[in-house]
């Protein structure tokens, strides 16, 4: 539902993300997937990706039970439903990061990667999806770093530009933003969201060095130096996994969707809609997307 309240959202509905940005950056692909595969927990009973897209990383949900794919654009998730939608353990749900149709602490696992960019509003973000993952859960996400090697550089050499000590967020093109390590850490922490293992990515995006070393290579080696160069936040990307320190027993909620409406858990599912009972509000299933946003 559109609220006049809430921030401005990033849509990418009918971007051509898929085709047109990965291309020239399998490097980059690679890297974070080598992330993805040492920081995730494998196994779970459910897991959202929030801002999904068209599911690149749903490969690595496997070993859930449920998995939610979720992203504001339906055209985007109208992908997602192409490559995975024979698979019943799959879900796709249009709808909104600051307002999530989810119940509390109904996920053992969320993810954001490549979302965190275009948020506006992190500690409302972070508040929403602290809300929906159980105590002792996990939440897995990455962001774009304003103290990446170059930013620093650049700025000790010719003090011009967005100072990369600053705990701002900088918003260097419209609804993009680039965040201080410390800054994320904070906030995360506010929603009871405590850091425990970092990942510095995408060490080596440098055009010149993507031109001349193969991705694979590139990757194998940004993947070992990952770890131990996490604490120096030289990257352009850093990947964090933190655990919910929210009061309460670690089970997750036997009820998975709230409404976005009314608040109400009390969700009637069949094949063409869910409905809730308290309010009467129905979501209709369209082209196999639950659609949260009409």
């Amino acid at each position: 539902m559109d609220n006049p309240t809430q921030p401005e959202i990033c849509s990418y509905e009918n971007s051509p993300w898929r085709t047109e940005f990965w291309r020239g950056r399998d490097y980059e692909d690679r890297a974070e997937r080598i992330a993805v595969a040492k920081m995730l927990p494998p196994r779970g009973t459910r897991l959202c990706e929030i801002g999904a897209g068209f599911g690149r990383l749903a490969d690595f949900y496997r070993g859930y039970d449920r998995v939610i794919l979720l992203d504001y654009s339906r055209t985007m998730l109208h992908d997602a439903v192409a490559r995975l939608g024979n698979d019943p353990r799959f879900v796709f749900a249009a709808a909104d990061l600051y307002n999530l149709p989810l119940a509390d602490n109904a996920l053992d696992t969320a993810v954001t990667v490549r979302v965190l960019h275009h948020v506006v509003d992190i500690p409302r973000a972070f508040a929403e999806i602290a809300r929906v993952v159980r105590p002792q859960g996990t939440y897995l996400t990455e962001f774009a770093n304003k103290r990446h090697i170059k930013a620093r550089l650049r700025y000790a050499l010719t003090k011009r530009g967005v100072d990369p000590n600053s705990l701002e967020p900088y918003e260097f093109v419209k609804l993009n933003f680039d965040f201080h390590p410390r800054y994320i850490d904070e906030n995360l922490r506010a929603a009871k969201l405590i850091v425990q293992t970092k990942r510095a990515v995408s060490i080596f995006r440098i055009a010149f060095l993507k031109r001349i070393v193969p991705a694979r290579l590139l990757a194998s080696i940004d993947g070992v130096l990952q770890s131990p160069l996490a604490r120096f936040d030289l990257s352009p990307s850093i990947f964090l996994r933190a655990q919910s320190t929210k009061a309460g027993t670690p089970e997750i909620n036997p009820s998975l969707w709230k409404c976005p409406a009314c608040g109400s858990i009390d969700i009637a599912e069949a094949r063409d809609e869910l409905s809730c009972r308290a309010c009467a509000r129905r979501y209709p299933v369209v082209d196999g997307i639950i659609d949260f946003k009409s």
